[in-house]
């Protein structure tokens, strides 16, 4: 590439890091502002001596990485409470600490591309194949031993004549003058580079379908495609029962579970108390379980008016004589253990919440056989609520 006769810069170079840093401080000192320092490593102390102000590549950093976190915060929002809701392990919907990590590395891959692609794009002009310093002695002696310094000749104080007096006296090992490089016209649409983009294209395009498709198929390649793992609801060969999901071990218990100790016990009932007392919330509680899992059978009010009629024998009322003298814990105890064609219901409803369907059924059983003084206690109390 040919030169033009258009003036860039001088520069200039020094043998060892104090001579750079002497020249870069008496530069700055006389009020050049258009120069710069090129060192095959970094030296200590140059900021200062340079008198560099600093450097707004920090805000891109921090405005990108912010923007990051933003960005993965609210698409895991959007995602798992909005467009697909998803329920795992009992969490929320917005499980936020099983979302930072995930938070955390987006900030950190936004925050690290934006650093370089800012450093390299926006503050240093990159990529300039052109640049006036490229394939010049002053370059090639600062890429290998020496530390050099130029003046750009748009510097508003830049006048040759100054320029060089100082670089004697600072004590320069030769001064060179650099120049613009010619412009190359290198056309868009060249056969030869079009050639290359299609030779480039049709390579990875076949190495991509034969990585894909062929190799990932192909031992030791290939550990991933058969895994020794059962799939839910697939056949086993394993298991004499041909059967994959297996079931717990029998006497198997969760952590934090206890287990009922009166399984298979006729009636428990003079060991067991309620724990919970009837509050206004137990009773809220109890009500909706009742309405859920009892009434179906034994009706909205305890009657024994089954809604599943001609599918089931009805359940007895629980206002009979028998029903309001059995102990809480007698109930407590079919709920939990199944009583003749009535399952148990201990995998659907708590151990909280079945006793407060037997406070909701005391409830109900009281205000059908209400007594005198029940009935007095009510007259009173809608009274003073007038």
């Amino acid at each position: 590439m040919e030169r033009i006769d258009k003036l860039y810069g001088i520069g200039t170079v020094f043998s060892s890091p104090d001579g750079i840093i002497k020249a870069a401080a008496e530069v700055s000192g006389k009020g050049y502002s258009e120069f710069d320092v090129n060192t095959p490593y970094p030296v200590h102390g140059m900021d200062n001596a340079m008198r560099m102000k600093p450097s707004k590549l920090g805000y891109i950093t921090l405005i990108f990485g912010l923007s990051g976190a933003v960005f993965a915060l609210l698409f895991m929002f959007w995602a798992m409470t909005r467009d697909y809701p998803m329920v795992i392990g009992g969490k929320p919907f917005f499980a936020l600490p099983a979302f930072i990590p995930v938070t955390f590395e987006v900030t950190v891959l936004l925050a690290t591309l934006s650093t370089v692609i800012g450093m390299i794009a926006f503050f240093f002009n990159f990529p300039s194949n052109s640049h006036p310093l490229h394939e010049t002695e002053y370059m090639k002696k600062v890429s290998l031993d020496k530390f050099g310094i130029f003046i750009r000749s748009d510097d508003p104080q830049f006048n040759e004549d100054e320029i060089r007096t100082l670089y004697q006296n600072l004590g320069g090992e030769g001064i060179e003058k650099i120049y613009f490089p010619a412009k190359a016209d290198i056309p868009l649409f060249d056969p030869k580079f079009i050639t290359f983009l299609a030779v480039i294209a049709v390579t990875a395009s076949a190495f991509t379908y034969i990585a894909l498709n062929k190799l990932l198929y192909m031992p030791p390649y290939d550990f991933m495609v058969e895994q020794e793992k059962l799939i839910p609801q697939e056949k086993s060969d394993i298991f004499s029962d041909n059967i994959g999901m297996r079931t717990p071990v029998k006497g198997t218990v969760a952590r934090g579970f206890v287990p009922y100790p009166y399984s298979g016990i006729p009636s428990p009932a003079e060991v067991l108390t309620n724990p919970l007392i009837p509050t206004k919330e137990i009773l809220e509680i109890g009500g909706k379980r009742f309405n859920i899992y009892c009434s179906p059978c034994h009706g909205y009010y305890a009657d024994g008016d089954s809604r599943l009629r001609g599918q089931f024998p009805n359940p007895p009322s629980l206002h009979s004589e028998r029903g309001r003298d059995m102990a809480d814990g007698m109930i407590y105890h079919i709920i939990t253990n199944g009583q003749n064609i009535m399952p148990s219901y201990a995998s659907q409803i708590n151990r909280d919440e079945r006793w407060a369907i037997v406070h909701y059924i005391r409830v109900l059983q009281r205000a059908k056989n209400a007594t005198s003084a029940d009935i007095e206690a009510i007259k009173k109390d809608t009274a003073n609520a007038q």
